[in-house]
């Protein structure tokens, strides 16, 4: 009788799971996730500038950003200059977009603005109708701040002509 009792038991016990495997490949997965989802850069969104048009294919890399707006010029989203002194000045660079352009090295945070400051790579974004002289003036003060590599952001419209 005791024997039939324990056999009676043991096929009512509920069999228990191990979730310590189920939580390390969720866990796993969640880390994957994370890293992966942040492959492109996002630019700063603006309503009031209306980017060029381009057949571009590349994707945009993370860089540092100088966007021109209708008064201001501003760098990684901090205003350094307004675009009346800008087109008064007779320079040919602007002081302040150099300066700002090297404090970004000196402002490493984490590993986004480490990869900005390495790279030396700058994206402008300005309206498309805004002067050549003050774009002018905006590539040469990146180029003397150090940033070879500039980039023009504009918005991706279909080629005219089909790939063969």
């Amino acid at each position: 009788m005791k024997r039939m009792s324990r056999v009676e038991q043991r096929a009512r016990r509920v069999p228990k799971f191990n979730l310590v495997s189920l939580m390390d490949i969720f866990t796993i997965l969640v880390f994957f996730l994370l890293v992966n989802s942040s492959n492109t850069e996002q630019l700063p969104n603006t309503q009031s500038l209306k980017l060029p048009e381009s057949v571009a294919t590349e994707k945009p890399e993370e860089t540092a950003v100088v966007m021109v707006t209708d008064t201001d010029i501003l760098v990684q989203g901090r205003a350094v200059a307004t675009i009346e002194e800008v087109m008064a000045d007779e320079s040919l660079t602007i002081p302040a977009v150099r300066e700002e352009l090297g404090r970004i090295s000196e402002r490493i945070i984490g590993i986004s603005t480490k990869t900005i400051a390495s790279k030396k790579e700058v994206t402008i974004m300005g309206d498309r109708k805004i002067p050549f002289k003050l774009l002018k003036k905006i590539m040469t003060s990146c180029t003397f701040a150090g940033y070879d590599t500039i980039f023009l952001a504009v918005i991706q419209k279909a080629s005219q002509f089909k790939e063969e």
